[in-house]
């Protein structure tokens, strides 16, 4: 049985407006066959970083040959780039613009620039890439065009970095890097680098907005309804939660702000 091709969705468009639903009608015009798989556009506006945070979690984990299609585009309409990637066994096609730092970090990389306006729509608007460029080009992709015929090659993709969390014999300083809908505080502190830098017969305290713990839990409710629990999330990040609650609203936290594990002597 031949296996359908993907594509992937994510963007700070919502559902309220025609954009998501116009760049399906774009793919699905140039390949049918196609099964479209929407990861999210719930991105905050013009929030790079979230949308490469959300990318990042989940396109690795989509069957080989995956296609991902990824807008968050301030910058629309610019001299920013617009890029087709293969990562791994993974292709990604968006605007150059750090959208793929957190991936492109990770892995090698083969990137391509899209001059080549014969895989783009007729049509084009300077204000919606999305629709007219990285959605027939994603389907042309997926209908089985190579990926160096979509234009010339890149050596280096546009990268922000997130601060590194900092480790010393006090412990370790780290920072909020991404607040998820259920106002769920994600650090950028790892469970290896906990591992590696607290000792585990060794009290600590781990400081985030007003809040003190002292204990890193298994999952939320291993504290009653209301509290606030330190736990290792399901990327693998130190995270705070309150247990059925909002821990950005009731811890008063926004994301940029510091978390500390601080050792106790």
């Amino acid at each position: 049985m031949t296996t359908r091709p993907i594509i992937t969705l994510t963007t700070d468009f919502g559902t309220s407006d025609h954009y998501v639903s116009s760049m399906k009608a774009v793919i699905l015009g140039i390949n049918p066959d196609v099964r479209i798989i929407d990861i999210s556009h719930d991105i905050p506006p013009q929030d790079v970083m979230a949308g490469a945070w959300v990318v990042r979690n989940a396109s690795m984990l989509f069957p080989p040959e995956t296609i991902h299609v990824v807008v968050v585009d301030p910058g629309v309409g610019t001299n920013r780039t617009p890029v087709a990637i293969r990562i791994k066994d993974q292709l990604f096609v968006g605007p150059d613009n750090g959208i793929f730092s957190l991936i492109g970090e990770d892995f090698e990389y083969q990137a391509i620039h899209l001059n080549r306006e014969a895989f783009w729509r007729d049509e084009r608007s300077n204000t919606f890439h999305g629709r007219d460029i990285f959605a027939p080009v994603a389907a042309h992709l997926s209908g089985g065009t190579p990926l160096h015929e979509l234009g010339s090659p890149i050596l280096k993709l546009v990268t922000f970095r997130w601060a590194v969390p900092i480790a010393d014999r006090d412990g370790i300083q780290g920072w909020i890097v991404h607040i998820d809908r259920f106002g769920n505080l994600i650090s950028n502190i790892s469970e290896k680098m906990i591992r590696d830098h607290v000792d585990q017969g060794r009290t600590f305290r781990i400081y985030v907005g007003n809040t003190i713990l002292d204990t890193i839990h298994t999952t939320f409710a291993s504290v009653p309804d209301g509290e606030p629990v330190g736990y290792i999330g399901s990327t693998g990040k130190l995270e705070v939660a309150i247990n059925r609650g909002n821990a950005r609203e009731m811890l008063g936290v926004e994301k940029g702000a510091q978390i500390s594990i601080i050792l106790q002597r």
